[in-house]
């Protein structure tokens, strides 16, 4: 089949904005994007500075060209021929000034260092390459070759429904190979993570951790020119601050606001709120690698024991609903007949003491110190876990610890239970699976259940391969079946996704996905 490039819709050249300004909760971890897992780190990087050979568009619910103006699949789904984007160029910064456009060799480059274990780029990356690890790319792709100056071909190992929606997601944005070569030759690899180059709306301009992430608009950029001149992504952990930032027009825009903020706000004039259903879910991941939490009963029992619908009303006070498994309602393979676990503390402690633990246990609950979208008070959300967990006998300690530090020790399986959340990337029920449930994820640290089992496994990579919808929903439905019995998690919510704006920005819309578009967006003075 073949899909023709849409056309591209320039902004006029009208008066530019200053700068826009947005309140975000927390530092990213980096801005080599393939290394990091977090949305956090995905929005300051990937959706600011980069693009991939396809896009995914939240509004239209479909894959759209991105640097790839068209491609071909061959009929048994074993090849992608992707013809580049002319004219495409790379951020000039004081650092780097490259001396050509966007080809065939920036693609490879940036496939083959996630792939190829003899590439010498391959370990640069410090944390790994978690996303192409846990969705099985180097097992998936057998071959990339050059075609032409601006034409590359995918040949798979095997058919995969989901390849061209993972090439949407942030890790598989495309890097300068030149710049890449100019670092290493320099002795100084690291800097691709310090000093970015893309090719997207905005360029980098400098980083301090926990203040302020500044960026410029990007005059070349293939899509027109952004409406304002300056982006700040002003780092600002406290929801409270954040809308006080807002108000006093320090941000136009704020991210992750609490439940109470976004009531506050549609009561400001000044103010307006932006959301849609999330395709998110928040949960409690539960180590199975940890005794007692090796036990299915055990984690059964954690479920029984919460109580969800109060956790709900505290914590995202009418934001959310109850979830019962990690799909949203809205996925097209959502097993809406799964029960889910009752709020029912008889039975945790009956489950518990079969499980050979009457007198319960010690554990641990690790949780961030600021809020977000998936988890807007995690204080609060940790001792209402803590507290229902005592009345069936299990002790456990509460633990805060700093939003990169969490993630990187999670990635390592050093938690017990873990406050966290998935946002899928484009509506593929397998965004979810494979990441959180696959044995491949165990190895790259973002399957935070730890669990390996053969069936499920299988269930998840089979449904890869079917031609049909039905088909691949049928085995995804028994995969949510044994994830639900296993009790890998406790399933918490499904939040809306709220963002707060000034009156006067207009073109920002919140995405069911997290990841954010600044290019549209323009503010009035």
């Amino acid at each position: 089949m073949r899909l023709a490039a849409l056309p591209l819709l320039f902004a006029p050249l009208l008066a530019q904005a200053a700068s826009l300004s947005v309140c975000t909760e927390a530092s990213p971890e980096g801005f080599d994007v393939v290394q990091y897992n977090s949305l956090t780190t995905t929005n300051a990087s990937a959706d600011v500075l980069m693009n991939r050979l396809v896009e995914f568009d939240a509004q239209r619910g479909e894959l759209v060209p991105g640097l790839a103006q068209q491609w071909e699949v061959s009929p048994d789904g074993l090849s992608y021929l992707f013809t580049l984007r002319p004219g495409v160029r790379f951020h000039a910064t004081e650092y780097f000034k490259p001396s050509r456009e966007l080809d065939a060799e920036d693609v490879l480059f940036s496939f083959q260092r996630m792939l190829d274990t003899a590439h010498p780029w391959h370990k640069v990356a410090q944390s790994g390459f978690p996303h192409a690890q846990s969705m099985q790319l180097p097992q998936l792709i057998k071959a990339i070759d050059k075609v032409g100056p601006l034409q590359v071909r995918f040949t798979l190992n095997k058919p995969d429904a989901t390849f061209l929606a993972t090439l949407s997601m942030g890790f598989a944005s495309i890097y300068s190979a030149e710049y890449a070569g100019q670092l290493m030759q320099a002795g100084t690899p690291e800097k691709l993570n310090a000093q970015p180059i893309g090719t997207g709306p905005f360029v980098f301009k400098r980083f301090q951790k926990d203040a302020a992430v500044r960026y410029v608009a990007n005059p070349d950029y293939f899509a027109g020119k952004p409406k304002v001149d300056g982006l700040i992504f002003a780092i600002t952990p406290d929801a409270n601050v954040r809308l006080q930032k807002l108000r006093r027009g320090e941000c136009q825009i704020a991210l992750s606001p609490k439940p109470l903020d976004v009531q506050a706000a549609s009561q400001d004039a000044s103010l307006k709120v932006l959301q849609t259903p999330a395709f998110m879910t928040a949960f409690v991941g539960i180590n199975s690698q940890h005794p007692p939490l090796d036990q299915a009963r055990v984690r059964q029992a954690i479920n029984l024991a919460f109580d969800k619908q109060s956790y709900l009303k505290a914590v995202f006070e009418g934001s959310a609903s109850a979830a019962s498994g990690p799909y949203p309602p809205n996925t097209w393979s959502y097993a809406k007949d799964l029960p889910g676990y009752p709020h029912d503390p008889e039975k945790a402690r009956a489950l518990l003491a079969e499980a050979g633990f009457k007198d319960g246990f010690k554990t641990t609950i690790w949780t961030r110190p600021s809020g977000s979208l998936l988890n807007p008070n995690p204080s609060l959300g940790a001792q209402l876990l803590q507290a229902d967990l005592a009345k069936v006998g299990i002790q456990a300690e509460i633990r805060v610890i700093e939003w990169g530090e969490l993630i990187r020790r999670a990635k390592a399986g050093e938690h017990d239970l873990l406050f966290m959340g998935w946002a899928g990337d484009n509506g593929d029920p397998d965004n979810f699976l494979t990441p959180q449930f696959s044995c491949a994820s165990v190895q790259s640290g973002l399957n935070f259940a730890r669990y390996c089992d053969a069936a499920l496994d299988k269930l998840i990579s089979d449904g890869k391969t079917q031609g049909s919808q039905a088909d691949r929903g049928a085995l995804y439905i028994k995969a949510q079946q044994i994830i639900q019995e296993q009790a890998l998690w406790l399933p918490l919510a499904h939040p809306t996704a709220f963002a707060l704006a000034r009156s006067g920005v207009d073109g920002y819309q919140a995405n069911p996905f997290g990841r954010q578009d600044f290019s549209h967006v323009s503010v009035k003075p």
